[in-house]
């Protein structure tokens, strides 16, 4: 599917898929708990009976980890550590720095 329309630039097209099983099942289970409400809402959005779907999504409900457990390891009150990562820019170095821009190495005042 997908819709076409004229633009100064020429002709624009946005391509509209609908969603795999897959990812259907994935939005449900991120909406809600329930499996029949799953499943109900995995076929709204793929356009398919609940027949279909309810295979896929049974598949997924049993293969679900408890995700909401949390372990805290050392002392009670004791102070926690935080690791915070840098992840670096893919963009490329420019090679030219845009630190001292503008500065004329004139002192003013002094």
């Amino acid at each position: 599917m997908s819709e076409v329309w004229k633009t100064k630039y020429g002709p624009r097209r946005v391509r509209r898929d609908p969603p795999t099983v897959a990812e259907a099942v994935a939005a449900a289970r991120g909406l809600t708990d329930d499996v029949q409400e799953q499943i109900e809402i995995a076929a709204s959005l793929m356009d398919l009976p609940p027949d279909q779907v309810k295979p896929e999504v049974l598949k997924a409900a049993t293969s679900r980890k408890d995700a909401n457990t949390v372990a805290f390891v050392g002392r009670a009150g004791a102070p926690r550590t935080v690791v915070v990562e840098r992840v670096p820019s893919r963009r490329p170095a420019t090679g030219k720095t845009t630190a001292n821009k503008g500065f004329s190495g004139k002192r003013i005042g002094r």
